[in-house]
Order: C-alpha cells, then structure tokens, then sequence
C-alpha cells in the first residue's frame, strides 16, 4: 500500500509550464494537421482544460487506473509524456500506442484506458476500484468524464455501486459549461453537487487554474478516498477554448474571445514572462517536430498473429 498523500506535493513550477504546454501545443498541431488535410476522422481536443490533469498529476501514481474520455489527449500526456506514441496512433503510424486501431478516442497502455462513449468509463472504473479494494488497497480508479455526461444512466449506476460497496473511486467532472452546442444550464436540472449528495458520495468544487492552489484543496480528500476506500467527486469549472470537435464551434465570437480571457496561457504568461517564453518556444518546436516525425513514418501494423478483427 502506498503512503497516503497528506499535503500537496511541493510546486516544480518549470515542470508544470513544460507539461501543460506540451499539451497546449500538441492540440494546436493537431488542429493544424486536420485543416491540412494529414489527419482523417475526428478529434476532441482539451484546450482550456490542460491544467486539469497536470494538476492531478502529482497527486495520483502509475498504480491508480486512469479512465479517460474522448477529450482525453491531456490525460494521457500528463500520464505519459509521449507525444509520439499518441500522434502516431492518431494519424496510424509506426509507433502508434495501440497499433493504429484506436484513433484520438480509444487507448489503452497499462493501467490507462479512454473511450469515446459518454459516461461509459463510470461503472467500468467501479469495477476496477472494487477490485483495487479487495487486492490492492491504496490505489485509486479514477474516472473523468464531462458535464454532459450526467445525462447518461450508467453514470448514476456507477456512483450507485461506489456508494453501497464504498469503493475508492475518484469521479473527476471536467465542466466547461458546454456539451457539445449546448449549454449546461440547458441541459443539467439541479447541480452535479446534489448529484453527490444523493448518494452521499463525498463532494469537491475547484475553480481557478492555480496548479497550487488545486492541489492544495484536493490533497486531503484524495488521500482520503485512498486510505478509507469511499468514492469521491470532484468537479471543476472549467473551459472549452476549442470547438467541441475538429471545426464545430458555433458559439458567438464575443463568448469565445471571453473564454480567452480566463485562459490559464494567458495567466502564467503574464505570471512567469521570462521561463513561460522559454517554455512556450520548446514545446511549441517539440510539437512541430513531433508532426513532421510522424508524418514520414509507415503506416502502422497489426503484430503478427493478432487480428484486430
């Protein structure tokens, strides 16, 4: 069992700037790479919500599973670091994390596992946290899904089954105010609080994109849901700069450059001029670089003697 985590880990500011614009960046490449033509089907990507995982980070462990979602690049970035890996799956190159045959939405690499079905991933990391209880008490599972996805039954029969048989499941809302084109107000009656609160499930509100500051407030019930086994919802308020997918974004101008003006970019540029700069130009490079390295590999190969059919 790891030692429970009591209070935030100590704040490595260049290595946080490093990771959320490594993301920042791959999202802007892969935009660029679809309007160019080089990259097929769809994407989600996380722009606005980058702190999100990257504060989480430190707080969680390669044993805890992590459940992604179809907005899930920052996730795995933040798990991983591999932008190679998750490019080349993407665009179906040699490299790829799963042999080409996932695509931006469905990963799977250790104990990570991401899906494009809305709220699907609830009772599927209730599963894994029971099991966690019974063989591996002090991991967590972990589960991230949106604001529209409380509209989804299998949500409710997740949190039902972590509540009952007091599972360490970390429920981690990503709200941004906005599921798909429509917005939460006009989609979610009552609040994901209340939601919590029905099934006396544990409830945390985080808000602003201080990386210290969030993990100061989440440290204690983390650790809570790690050393008691008891589920634990956090939501975070949050925005969605980007479209909902490739080039789909019909909201009005003036919103968007709004959202602009809560960006956390913008907030550690002006917060950290000097190291964010530096920063901004290598991960902006390691993007670039990334793409043009992908883009020349072959397309990727199902191993020998394993049909994907």
């Amino acid at each position: 069992m790891n030692t429970p985590v009591l209070a935030p880990p100590r704040a490595d500011i260049d290595t946080d700037l490093e990771l959320l614009l490594l993301i920042r960046h791959f999202e802007l490449t892969l935009l660029d790479l679809f309007a160019r033509g080089k990259v097929a089907g769809t994407t989600h990507t996380c722009l606005g919500q980058e702190h999100i995982p990257v504060a989480l980070k430190p707080l969680l462990d390669d044993a805890d599973y992590l459940f992604s979602n179809h907005r899930g690049h920052g996730h795995y970035l933040a798990r991983f670091g591999d932008p190679y890996g998750l490019l080349a799956e993407i665009m179906g190159r040699e490299g790829a994390v799963c042999n080409g045959v996932g695509g931006s939405q469905h990963i799977l690499r250790d104990r990570y596992l991401s899906t494009g079905v809305q709220g699907q991933n609830v009772p599927v990391a209730a599963g894994a946290a029971l099991r966690l209880k019974r063989t591996e008490p002090g991991q967590l599972a972990v589960v991230h899904i949106g604001d529209g996805s409380w509209g989804e039954g299998a949500v409710y029969e997740g949190l039902n089954m972590a509540a009952l048989w007091g599972l360490p499941l970390v429920v981690v809302v990503e709200n941004n105010g906005i599921a798909q084109s429509t917005p939460t107000a006009a989609h979610l009656a009552g609040s994901i609080a209340g939601r919590a609160a029905g099934f006396g499930i544990d409830y945390e509100l985080v808000g602003g994109t201080d990386l210290s500051a969030i993990r100061a407030r989440l440290a204690r019930p983390i650790a809570r849901a790690r050393t008691h086994s008891r589920p634990l919802v956090i939501e975070f308020r949050t925005i969605r700069l980007g479209p909902h997918s490739k080039g789909d974004d019909s909201r009005d101008p003036r919103e968007r450059a709004r959202l602009r003006d809560q960006d956390w970019y913008t907030r550690y540029a002006t917060t950290f001029p000097d190291r964010f700069a530096t920063a901004d130009r290598r991960q902006q490079e390691l993007a670039e670089h990334c793409a043009r390295e992908v883009e020349t590999r072959s397309p990727a190969r199902w191993p020998a003697g394993r049909n994907p059919s």
